[in-house]
């Protein structure tokens, strides 16, 4: 159980003093995980994103423009709009060396009165404009006498907000959480793993959220490094403690003569790459041996994965035993039961598919045949780790685009069966500092060549000023019977982002292509989206309107163009997945990046190296480099770390000195026993490694 000195820090924001039910919705959007509320924590590691320094006061006639200054000026005028018009409010105040006009838009009057008396000296605080040849402050964001300017830090934390959440409420909600910090045990005990200069983790939190100067929150600052230590050591502790309690529980070995994969290779219609038959070795003698496997298979779009996880499951089947491959979608689900069945047959292996959308008689049969034994291999999403599936003996447990799964979830398909194997796949490259902080010492295969036969693939980049164009050239194409896939960002139109929405792109194609278009997108229904890829898939329909649903799994040969719209919202790992989607046939594929102009230089960037390279490992550094941890592979939504204090790659460094650090630990105190253990269970519940803390044994 989480130690009770934590019970404050897990409790609802909303419980906290001046939060009420209002305030604690917008904070729930803003911090909390879909369906969660926003909790203590979650303030706490709301981390300053840059911060006001109040202490530059300069004349107004020195002020530097467009950025935020404090100047002191008595009020000279008001300007109230006319009755009934729509002009702002406008406010004359002034110093010795010059004036300045404040401008309030739909502003109470009675409250600009008392706030700005006239004859009367404010401390104002606001971005200095220059308008028509005028200084000007449009809404100031603090007016103060002196004794609210007193009152007020002299470098303010500026925080990220969402709609309905003001500045000043947030940081007296921060406030308030910093005033639940209880007293925490140092968890560092090892003078070789203590940093230069180094805060304790209360003393960091306070420096962030309260700073000095602006250097207090720099990614380079003791406090920031400090937090970021302890985030990257909870996790490096909590995959030793699992690696340690899978090799302290054993395996099983698994021996095959590779009867049952000779019949698959001889029913597939290509022959193994080097790179293929290299991963299957290694995952074979993994599968051979006493010891429980623990295996990351990357492979870059198109490697052939699945076929490598086919075949490690023919060694499980052969040798007596059931496998499980577990998808973060049902359509990546379905694409991979059917690719599977075409060869399975050949080999007599009983496959089935089970999903969250099964009918009750069809689950419960599927149900009885995997608990007698008489299904070999069960193929699924998540619906594959709840309590009511049980295997008649398990294995191999195999996890498909594992980022989107979190450890206790990889956990949960594993404990399905006596000290199953593990083999996590992934189709987007991950560069090799995630590769340790994700996944610790896990062994790592990778396939870095492609089957032959698969094109090149033709990429360019475009504004979208030119989309009558794009639409012009793809009539043609489709003219000839080609089919092409149309990626956009979001769903529905959003009144806060310029952003081509699926179904009104979805709506401007279909007038003019009328029904060879097809929509596919999350929102949709489990038979709404299977009615519109067959559709897609037959010809019917030439052009899928999409969003990254497609992303990963969809598997038309057909299909030769992919035209991604709004480009420079896409991380380069998601352009390069979503570019994989063509390119799997033999006629000449196309992929066309439209972005919108002007284009900042991180998404120029990002364009330029997608049209130079098609190496998805190549890419996975770049993306890295470009966006740092928090963004690669969306890893803020999904099972992955997704750090909150620690950024990649500007902390990289720290990874080595956790891991040692975590070595140490497991070395000398590997079930966390004493004083130094409880500080260190301290730890991985405050960082919600809780898979990992419960690992241990009790007490």
């Amino acid at each position: 159980m989480r130690p009770s000195l934590l019970d404050p820090l897990f409790a609802p924001a909303a419980s906290l003093p001046g939060i009420g039910p209002k305030i604690g919705k917008t904070l729930d959007r803003l911090l909390a995980e879909q369906g969660q509320p926003a909790r203590v924590i979650d303030l706490l590691f709301h981390l300053p994103v840059a911060t006001i320094d109040r202490r530059n006061r300069p004349k107004i006639a020195e002020a530097p423009l467009d950025q935020i200054v404090m100047m002191k000026a008595r009020v000279v005028a008001h300007h109230p709009p006319p009755p009934r018009g729509k002009a702002p409010y406008k406010v004359l105040v002034e110093d010795e060396t010059g004036d300045v006009q404040l401008v309030f838009f739909l502003a109470n009057p009675q409250w600009i009165a008392r706030g700005l008396p006239i004859g009367e000296t404010r401390w104002i605080s606001g971005k200095l404009e220059l308008w028509d040849g005028h200084r000007q402050m449009v809404h100031p964001d603090r007016i103060l006498d002196d004794a609210g300017l007193a009152a007020l830090p002299p470098v303010e934390p500026v925080y990220g907000l969402t709609e309905g959440l003001y500045p000043r409420v947030l940081a007296k909600a921060i406030a308030a959480a910093l005033a639940r910090l209880p007293s925490l045990p140092e968890w560092h005990r090892y003078e070789g793993a203590k940093l230069a200069d180094m805060l304790s983790f209360a003393a960091a939190l306070k420096t962030l959220h309260a700073p000095r100067d602006p250097a207090d929150i720099g990614l380079d600052a003791p406090a920031r490094l400090r937090l970021a230590y302890d985030e990257m050591f909870a996790h490096q502790l909590a995959l030793a403690l699992l690696r340690a309690s899978l090799r302290e529980r054993g395996g099983r070995a698994h021996h095959a003569e590779g009867r049952i994969a000779e019949k698959i290779e001889a029913a597939l219609p290509f022959a193994l790459t080097n790179a293929q038959r290299e991963a299957l070795n290694e995952i074979r003698q993994d599968l051979a041996a006493p010891s429980r496997m623990l295996r990351l298979l990357q492979g870059d779009v198109g490697s052939g994965k699945t076929v490598v996880a086919l075949l490690a499951m023919a060694h499980i089947v052969e040798a007596g035993w059931q496998a499980a491959l577990m998808a973060p979608t049902e359509i990546l689900a379905r694409q991979h039961y059917e690719a599977i069945a075409k060869f399975s047959a050949a080999a007599g292996i009983r496959i089935a598919l089970l999903t969250g959308r099964d009918r009750a008689a069809q689950r419960a049969k599927t149900l009885a045949l995997l608990a007698a034994g008489e299904i070999d291999i069960l193929i699924g999403t998540h619906a594959l780790f709840q309590e009511s599936v049980g295997f008649r003996d398990l294995g191999l447990a195999i996890i498909d685009e594992q980022h989107r799964f979190g450890v206790h979830q990889r956990l949960a398909l594993g404990e399905k069966g006596e000290d199953a194997d593990i083999l996590v796949m992934t189709a987007t490259p991950i560069p090799r500092t995630l590769v340790l902080t994700w996944f610790g010492d896990m062994d790592n295969s990778a396939l870095r060549e492609k089957p032959p036969g698969r094109q090149s693939i033709e990429t360019r980049a475009l504004p979208h000023e030119r989309l009558n164009e794009v639409i012009e050239r793809l009539g043609k194409a489709v003219a000839s019977g080609a089919r092409a896939y149309w990626v956009c960002p979001l769903v529905a139109e959003s009144e806060d982002l310029d952003v081509a929405a699926a179904e009104e792109r979805f709506e401007d194609l279909t007038q003019i292509f009328g029904g060879k278009v097809a929509l596919l997108h999350g929102q949709m229904k489990g038979p709404q989206k299977d009615a519109a890829m067959e559709r897609f898939a037959k010809g019917e329909a030439q052009i899928l309107v999409a969003t990254t649903v497609i992303e990963v799994g969809v598997d038309v040969p057909e299909a030769t163009i992919i035209i991604i719209e709004h480009a420079e919202r896409f991380g380069l790992a998601q352009l390069h997945q979503l570019r994989g989607r063509v390119g799997r046939g033999k006629a000449k594929s196309s992929c066309l990046l439209l972005y919108k102009t002007p284009a900042g230089e991180t998404a120029k960037a990002r364009l330029a190296v997608m049209r130079e390279t098609q190496d998805g490992f190549l890419i996975a550094e770049e993306d890295l480099r470009l966006r740092g941890e928090g963004e690669v592979l969306g890893t803020r939504q999904s099972g992955a770390p997704g750090f909150r204090l620690a950024e990649l790659p500007q902390h990289a460094g720290l990874l080595a000195l956790a891991r040692a650090e975590a070595q140490r630990v497991m070395s000398e105190n590997p079930n966390l026993e004493g004083d130094a253990g409880a500080a260190l269970r301290v730890l991985l519940y405050l960082f919600e490694r809780d898979a990992a803390a419960k690992l241990l044994h009790a007490g």
